[in-house]
């Protein structure tokens, strides 16, 4: 495992780029499939590191939470060196209730986490519905956490999407995530 945290390219206000990624139900996933809400958290996760495990009941909770802002895992660690990050163990991961997103999709070439600037994971970037665009209005930690055994006191995402579904900026800086690092194969 190499910590790493997180450095996007991407600048609050900049447009979601704009992928098709294959979800757990077998079904294709845009941003667009998700325009019927006010927010939407597109979180670059995976199966293995103990950061992104110690994020998933939080994540659960916040999809429960929120019917206006869609909850995307994307797991970019498409890396046979990596076996348990396998599509099929995403599809386990969903189906035993472990994960419980809006949907949990697979960056199969590793171009959309790289278009995104990932780096860990997990690695939260959320967006406001402007339109017909989803623009960032935050990228960062979820909350204070920093450690997979740490318990949170802040949840800086959570306030940030009650931000946005209030209408209102996110106060928040954006701090950086910290994960293990995505898994790039050698091109």
């Amino acid at each position: 495992m190499v910590l790493k945290e997180s450095d996007s390219e991407l600048a609050r206000g900049d447009t979601a780029p704009d992928f098709e990624l294959r979800g757990t139900d077998g079904n294709d996933y845009s941003p667009d499939e998700f325009a019927d809400n006010d927010a939407l958290l597109v979180v670059f996760t995976c199966n293995h590191c103990p950061y992104a495990q110690a994020k998933f009941d939080h994540l659960n909770e916040l999809s429960d939470e929120f019917d206006d802002a869609a909850i995307v895992g994307i797991n970019p660690n498409a890396n046979a060196e990596y076996p348990d990050d396998s599509y099929e163990n995403m599809v386990e991961l969903v189906a035993d209730g472990t994960i419980n997103y809006d949907a949990y999709l697979y960056d199969e070439t590793q171009n959309v986490a790289r278009e995104y600037g990932a780096v860990c994971t997990p690695d939260p970037f959320l967006f406001r519905r402007d339109g017909d665009d989803w623009q960032l209005a935050y990228h960062g930690r979820l909350d204070d956490a920093l450690d997979p055994d740490s318990e949170p006191t802040e949840f800086y995402v959570e306030e940030a999407i009650e931000s946005i579904l209030a209408g209102e900026e996110v106060e928040h800086p954006d701090r950086p995530s910290r994960g293990c690092s995505i898994k790039w194969r050698e091109e």
